[in-house]
């Protein structure tokens, strides 16, 4: 599978069918590098973390469906660790899906997430992508409004005809940082290793995820099935003016849309995608753990488009 596609074929993909992927590398994810001992005990929650364990009053919600955008590619690696070598605060993310009608854990799905890096660029679209550097880190949120009202993802200085959030564009370089496909374990659960995200003009910071079902995983990746859940995760104001004192972000001029202010967070918590986080209070750039359950419906088709 290659990261450029046709025009009709991106839709025909994302409507019906999982793609066939190709496992480059996937037996030699390791949590090692950045972070010293947080980096090292990355994957270390795999096979059970408590913070990921749902309670019988919210597993009934679903999840919020959202906007695939127009920066998602049709899973290129199928890896845990999708760090490469961007610079950013370490972080892990602990994910766990079940069935929103039965609480039981939906194993062996294959979930996407994709987000930009500390300064707001997505890979495969770096020419395309609205982030900034240099300058002062904000040091308080916005008190207005941006500029023009965000209507998706991004409202501004997006790619023709992207403004809407769900039109897809093709990938314009051959970059795959901050990208990544793995499958869930008997318990619903997957971990990645990451960055913290950046943000750019008109979103809050987030992370996209989508969880396809029904397909089969062969020597080859993840081929069939159909995507039942495509959303955002989110990240709490304070986490965020954290971030903004640590470099690189710190070097970001882009304006900052809030968490109140974003256009495709619905307010809703944890059911909207809002991510539990644990870190340092006084040094968030030793990282950070996020961690959401979804509930999904395996039965939906939610492709994001």
């Amino acid at each position: 599978m290659t990261g450029n596609h046709t025009a009709e074929g991106p839709k025909h993909k994302r409507d019906l069918t999982r793609r066939k992927v190709v496992v480059a590398g996937a037996g030699a994810v390791a949590a090692v590098g950045v972070g010293g001992t947080f980096a090292a005990g990355a994957f270390a929650d795999d096979s059970g973390d408590s913070a990921t364990d749902t309670t019988s009053e919210t597993c009934y919600k679903l999840t919020s469906e959202t906007t695939e955008g127009p920066y998602y590619i049709d899973a290129d690696k199928i890896r845990r660790d999708i760090t490469e070598d961007k610079e950013g605060i370490p972080l892990v993310l602990n994910l766990k899906v079940i069935d929103n009608e039965t609480c039981r854990p939906v194993a062996n799905a294959a979930v996407d997430i994709w987000h930009c890096d500390a300064l707001g660029i997505y890979s495969g679209y770096e020419s395309l992508s609205t982030g900034g550097g240099g300058g002062t880190p904000p040091t308080d949120a916005p008190t207005d409004l941006p500029s023009g009202t965000p209507t998706g993802e991004p409202p501004s200085g997006a790619p023709s005809g992207g403004t809407g959030g769900g039109i897809h564009e093709e990938p314009t370089d051959d970059e795959r940082y901050l990208r990544g496909t793995w499958k869930t374990d008997k318990q619903g659960r997957v971990t990645f290793r990451t960055i913290f995200p950046g943000w750019y003009r008109g979103r809050t910071v987030h992370i996209h995820t989508k969880v396809h079902v029904d397909g089969e995983w062969t020597d080859a990746g993840y081929e069939g099935g159909h995507t039942c859940h495509t959303g955002q995760f989110f990240f709490d104001e304070e986490s965020v003016l954290a971030s903004a004192e640590v470099e690189p972000y710190s070097t970001s001029t882009t304006e900052r849309t809030t968490l109140e202010q974003d256009t495709i967070y619905d307010q809703s918590g944890t059911a909207g995608g809002l991510l539990k986080l644990k870190y340092n209070k006084k040094n968030i750039a030793k990282g950070v753990v996020g961690s959401i359950t979804m509930g999904v419906d395996p039965d939906a088709t939610n492709t994001g488009t």
